[in-house]
C-alpha cells in the first residue's frame, strides 16, 4: 500500500499521520486543499488499519524542540470539491447542436413576437429610466410636481376605487370600500383637474373635495339615524327608477368633462380672489347642503325603508320644487364652477344635469301617478317647478 506522510508544526517531524493515496486533505485554517500523492514521509510508520479514517498522534520517535500551536482540524474526502463546479456553466453542460436545433424548431411566430415585444419594452423602459435618472430637470423641478402629486396618488386611488366598485356591484363592498369609491370619484372631480392645470393645489378645490363628501353622504347618514347602520334595506325594485345604462354613463362622462373644463377655463388658483368676494359662494354652499339634507330627511319621514314613498311629500324644499334632491345636486356643481370663475363650464354642467334629471324625473312622476293618483296630480299642479324655482 502506497502511503504518504504530511509533516506539520515541527522542525523535526513531531507529529505524523498516514493517508491512503489519491485522497483530498482539507486544512480549514489554511482554507486549502491538496492531494496526498506526491508527499512522502522521511520515516516509515506502522500502516493504518482503517484507511477511511486517521488520527493525529504524537510521534514517539522524536522528542526534540517543537512549536506549540492550536491543533489543526483536518479532514479528507473522496468527493471532488464543489468549488471546481461553476454553477453558471451548468445550463451549458448538455448543450449541443441538436438541442439548439430542436429549440429553434419549436419557435412559432407568436412566440417570436412575444419575446421581441418583451425585449423591446425592457430596453425602452431601461433607456427611459436611465435618461430620467440623469436628467437635472427632473431632479430640480419635475419630480416635485409630478412624482408626488397628483398622478401617483390619484391613479392608485382610482384603481382601488374601481376594485371597490366591482365589489359594490356584486353587493360585497364594506363601508370603508364604499367610502373609497366616493373618495376616488371626488378626487378626480375636484382635485386632479386643477392640480393638472396649475401644478399645485390651494383654495377652493380642497373646500369642495370635503363639501362633496358631506353632500353625498346625507343619504347614508339618514339610514344611520333611522336604522342604526348605513346599509340600504330590501325594497320593491320598481322604485329603483333609472334611465338606460348608456344614458347614465353619458351623464357621468358629462359631469366629469364639465369639471375638467372648469379647471381649464378658470384662472390660475392664486389669481382667484379671496376674502369678502366669496361670501356669495359660501352662501350657495350652505343653501345647497341644507336643501339636500332637508329633502332627504322629509322624504325619509314619508317613506318606508327610505327609498319607498308612502305619501306625497309637500313640506320643506318640496314646497318650491318637485325634485329638490336633483336640484341641490345641480346647484352643487354650479357652485363649484362659480367658485372657480368658470361661467361656460357652469352652463355646460347645468345643461348635462337638466337633460339627465329631466328624463329621470319623468319616469318617477309616472310611477308616482300610478301609486298616488289624484293626490300627486294635485301636488304637481300646485308646485309647477321641477328643479329651479320660478322656472317651469
Amino acid at each position: 500500500m502506497e502511503t504518504a506522510s504530511v509533516l506539520l508544526q515541527s522542525r523535526t517531524i513531531p507529529f505524523g499521520f498516514n493517508l491512503k493515496c489519491n485522497q483530498i486533505v482539507s486544512c480549514r485554517q489554511f482554507n486549502k486543499q491538496f492531494q496526498s500523492k506526491g508527499f512522502y514521509s522521511h520515516q516509515s510508520l506502522k500502516p493504518i488499519q482503517n484507511p477511511s479514517s486517521f488520527s493525529l498522534l504524537p510521534s514517539p520517535l522524536h522528542k526534540t524542540r517543537t512549536q506549540f500551536f492550536s491543533p489543526l482540524k483536518c479532514s479528507f474526502s473522496d468527493i471532488p470539491s464543489s468549488d471546481s463546479q461553476n454553477p453558471l456553466l451548468k445550463p451549458f453542460k448538455n448543450l449541443s447542436f441538436d438541442s439548439v436545433k430542436s429549440s429553434l424548431s419549436e419557435l412559432t411566430p407568436i412566440k417570436i413576437v412575444k419575446w421581441a415585444t418583451t425585449v423591446s419594452l425592457g430596453i425602452a423602459a431601461t433607456k427611459w429610466t436611465v435618461k430620467l435618472a440623469f436628467s437635472p430637470f427632473f431632479w430640480m423641478y419635475f419630480s416635485w410636481s409630478w412624482l408626488f402629486w397628483p398622478w401617483f396618488v390619484a391613479i392608485a386611488l382610482a384603481v382601488y376605487g374601481l376594485y371597490c366598485f366591482r365589489k359594490h356591484s356584486i353587493g360585497e363592498a364594506s363601508i370603508v370600500e364604499q367610502l373609497a369609491i366616493v373618495t376616488s370619484v371626488f378626487a378626480w372631480l375636484t382635485l386632479v383637474p386643477p392640480a393638472y392645470f396649475n401644478g399645485y393645489l390651494e383654495g377652493w378645490p380642497f373646500v369642495f373635495f370635503f363639501v362633496y363628501h358631506y353632500f353625498f353622504f346625507f343619504n347614508v347618514s339618514v339610514r344611520k339615524r333611522l336604522y342604526g347602520d348605513y346599509y340600504a334595506r330590501p325594497h320593491d325594485p320598481k322604485w329603483d327608477v333609472n334611465p338606460p345604462e348608456w344614458y347614465r354613463l353619458l351623464f357621468c362622462v358629462g359631469v366629469m368633462v364639465g369639471h375638467w373644463l372648469a379647471a381649464f377655463e378658470a384662472p390660475e388658483l392664486h389669481r382667484i380672489p379671496g376674502g369678502w368676494s366669496n361670501v356669495g359662494v359660501w352662501i350657495l354652499i350652505v343653501v345647497t347642503l341644507l336643501m339636500q339634507y332637508n329633502s332627504t330627511l322629509y322624504l325619509a319621514k314619508y317613506s318606508e325603508k327610505v327609498v319607498v314613498p308612502t305619501a306625497v311629500v309637500q313640506f320643506g324644499p318640496y314646497r318650491w320644487v318637485r325634485h329638490p334632491v336633483y336640484a341641490s345636486t345641480m346647484l352643487l356643481f354650479a357652485t363649484y364652477c362659480l367658485a372657480l370663475r368658470a361661467p361656460l363650464s357652469l352652463m355646460f354642467v347645468v345643461a348635462v344635469c337638466l337633460m339627465y334629471y329631466e328624463q329621470k324625473a319623468k319616469l318617477e312622476e309616472v310611477l308616482m301617478v300610478e301609486t298616488f293618483g289624484e293626490s300627486y296630480l294635485e301636488y304637481a299642479s300646485k308646485v309647477r317647478c321641477k328643479f329651479i324655482p320660478f322656472v317651469y
